[in-house]
């Protein structure tokens, strides 16, 4: 009878890929509780801020930028579906989400989309291990967030 064994790396690729799909499905994930939806979404968000603080240790130090392919992904797998984490009923509450998300969701949506293209950069020179060239890739997709921060979110 043939044996079967699992590496490590096989479960930790396992337990990033349900991450992900959990991530990426909000609405199974969040429910229909406006306060828990919020705070989803909050959670979500200081998350994708502690991945952004340690790629910009890597990118100070200029080290190995390899491993910051999995902190992009997650990134990219956050936002990819991120307007739906805004349904109109959690528009009230511990949010610091501006009315105009409600309001103007195509703009928004189009803030979002603008993400696209700077973390795919990000994520092929980091993939490439382009130690020079991560740092300002990774401070374009801060200022890419920082716009959208200025017209969507209170402070």
């Amino acid at each position: 009878m043939p044996r079967f064994t699992i590496s490590r790396l096989s479960l930790t690729a396992l337990a990033l890929a349900a991450g992900i799909v959990a991530m990426s499905a909000p609405g199974l994930a969040q429910g229909t509780d406006p306060a828990q939806i919020i705070r989803d979404r909050r959670d979500g968000l200081k998350t994708m801020g502690a991945h952004m603080e340690a790629m910009a240790a890597i990118a100070q130090a200029r080290g190995d930028t390899r491993p910051a392919v999995e902190r992009i992904d997650a990134i990219i797998a956050f936002f990819a579906n991120f307007a739906d984490r805004f349904p109109a009923n959690t528009q009230a509450g511990e949010t610091r989400a501006l009315p105009v998300v409600f309001t103007d969701r195509a703009g928004f949506t189009t803030a979002l989309t603008n993400l696209n293209g700077p973390l795919a950069n990000l994520r092929s020179v980091a993939a490439s291990g382009d130690s020079a060239g991560f740092g300002p890739a990774l401070q374009t997709v801060g200022g890419t967030c920082g716009a959208c921060h200025r017209a969507y979110r209170g402070r």
